[in-house]
């Protein structure tokens, strides 16, 4: 068994930071409905519209955003989610603002998870097949610096405070869609693949019928050595370690080099 293989890790609160409608089931939906299922308050926050994805000559972006938010939500309720909060940014043209930062911020602040799942914003190519999406990688990078140090920080964005947006700490952030060969930590969904795949068939204007079959691939694939059949693989790192252990997974680095 690969080391680093988790199933011990149960949040009260979890959040998910994705660019578009769907991303969320394809990273992290197995999880998500094992989270929500042993009773995890679950947070879907959606940043951009997804009215770019139609080749529909008839389709409007207006309409296409309508359809995609009533999608996720569909998406979201087969897995348990509790929470939406769609920011309504353009897709296709996210970039990593100070203005994104804030409105990550303030969901962090204002549901206060415990573990934030969201996109490795290093991964610009995967399996030598992909380029990553560059609202994906701009969603990642602006989440990273939202739950450190924004988050955190008193007085960084102090109109938060006014709203009564307290500063908050993130325990663990994991980061998914491309982690690779940094994957540190594997979740058996065997349990929840066929919720996985009944939430992807939730987004008909997007995918087709042939996602459940690729979907099942793509965790099994995922699981690769670990000792059960479907599986979601994360970078995780963790912030809330005791100093000596920081220390020690530093100079373990250091040696790896």
């Amino acid at each position: 068994m690969t080391e680093g293989t988790t199933e011990d890790f149960q949040p009260d609160r979890a959040m998910v930071v994705v660019a578009h409608p769907d991303d969320a089931e394809f990273m992290v939906a197995g999880t998500v409905a094992k989270w929500a299922g042993r009773g995890a308050e679950v947070t879907y926050v959606v940043i951009t519209n997804g009215n770019k994805g139609s080749e529909d000559p008839d389709m409007t972006s207006t309409r296409l955003a309508e359809i995609r938010e009533a999608e996720q939500r569909a998406a979201g309720r087969i897995l348990g989610v509790k929470n939406f909060e769609f920011l309504g940014y353009e897709d296709g043209y996210l970039e990593h603002t100070l203005d994104l930062r804030r409105d990550l911020t303030r969901v962090i602040r204002k549901y206060r998870p415990d573990v934030v799942v969201t996109f490795d914003p290093t991964a610009r190519f995967m399996f030598d097949a992909y380029a990553n999406h560059p609202d994906h990688r701009a969603a990642g990078d602006a989440t990273v610096d939202a739950i450190f140090p924004s988050a955190r920080d008193r007085l960084t964005f102090p109109e938060l405070l006014v709203d009564g947006l307290e500063p908050h700490k993130v325990k663990q952030l994991w980061m998914g869609s491309g982690a690779g060969a940094n994957a540190n930590v594997w979740v058996d969904i065997t349990e929840t693949i066929e919720l996985k795949k009944k939430a992807l068939a939730a987004h008909p204007s997007q995918l087709s019928e042939e996602v459940a079959e690729f979907a099942s691939e793509m965790a099994r694939n995922t699981a690769g050595e670990q000792d059960f059949e479907y599986g979601e693989a994360f970078r995780r790192i963790i912030f809330d370690q005791p100093r000596e252990v920081r220390l020690t997974n530093r100079q373990q680095e250091s040696g790896r080099g």
